[in-house]
């Protein structure tokens, strides 16, 4: 998954912390493909390495910080203002603290506008575990492939349902959640059909 441009993309819109980038991420894709916040981190730290980030000159930020103490207060509770002996008071103490907010430099802009531009290749999308696992499968002795297809089919079908129940919840205005979501429903639907060829070929070549 490319979390490398993904999060140049984020930092396009506007400059960002790599919580906020976190959330962002998380929203856009309808947290189908959730990061933590120390891959965020790692990478960031690698794009600013490769100058195509830089840290904001302002990087402070507002952090509100609550604690909960137990009131000692003896007094009989006379009114709404004061705190009821035994019984825990709320205090609330905000401070700031500097948090790294990060922006393009000219050469990140440089590799957005280059990703944007440059076709995804089959290559670049990785190896394939289950099209690897079943090409495998189907040549190794004492392999029941029969039923790993249909452990397989049953993942799949309770994805389906998984997914295409999320996206009947989103609103017709989130267009990025929508379009990640049909991408899951037509990829799964695509792969069970696929698994459907894996018992013809089989009869096939039996035959």
């Amino acid at each position: 998954m490319a979390i490398k441009e993904a999060l140049l993309a984020l930092l396009q819109r506007s400059p960002a912390s790599a919580y906020q980038l976190k959330k962002e991420f998380d929203a856009t894709t309808s947290e189908t493909w959730p990061l933590n916040i120390g891959q965020v981190s790692t990478t960031l730290q690698r794009l600013q390495r490769d100058g195509l980030i830089e840290q904001c000159p302002d990087n402070e930020i507002t952090v509100v910080e609550t604690t909960t103490v137990r009131s000692t207060n003896a007094e009989p509770y006379r009114d709404k203002v004061a705190t009821p002996p035994n019984r825990a008071a709320t205090a609330t103490r905000t401070k700031a603290q500097p948090t790294a907010v990060w922006q393009l430099t000219d050469t990140g802009r440089e590799a957005v506008s280059q990703w944007w531009s440059t076709p995804v290749t089959l290559e670049q999308r990785g190896r394939d575990e289950l099209v690897m696992k079943l090409a495998f499968a189907v040549t190794t002795p004492g392999v029941d492939v029969t039923a790993l297809i249909q452990r397989q089919r049953v993942a799949l079908q309770r994805l389906l349902h998984d997914v295409t129940r999320a996206r009947r919840a989103l609103p017709p205005s989130d267009v990025a959640g929508l379009l990640v979501l049909d991408h899951h429903i037509f990829a799964t639907e695509a792969e069970l059909r696929w698994l459907d060829t894996i018992d013809d070929h089989r009869l096939r070549a039996r035959l």
